[in-house]
């Protein structure tokens, strides 16, 4: 089985597009968040965020602590929010050291 791979919730992406108003009033840059790892890429992993079921968060490797390993599915993680995406309507988020 490949290491990597996309959410299993097949309609997360349209429940983020159709929440984006929502989640980035709720979420904005600063704000602290927690979640759990629903898919792990060779950029960077995709967090379902508490509290906020139809968001997407994604933090890319370039925002997760230095000489850390790359969290696993269902791993439990916190951080913070650095911005908004737009365009895939993610929730963009540097991680904590854990």
């Amino acid at each position: 089985m490949n290491e990597y791979r996309w959410p299993d919730d097949q309609g997360l992406a349209d429940r983020a597009r159709q929440a984006w108003a929502a989640t980035t009033g709720a979420l904005p840059p600063g704000t602290p968040v927690t979640g759990k790892v629903i898919g792990p890429q060779p950029f960077g992993v995709f967090v379902r965020i508490d509290g906020t079921p139809d968001a997407v968060g994604l933090a890319e490797v370039t925002t997760m602590p230095r000489d850390t390993s790359m969290p696993a599915v269902r791993a439990a993680v916190a951080g913070e929010v650095i911005g908004h995406a737009i365009q895939n309507h993610q929730i963009r988020l540097r991680l904590s050291e854990r």
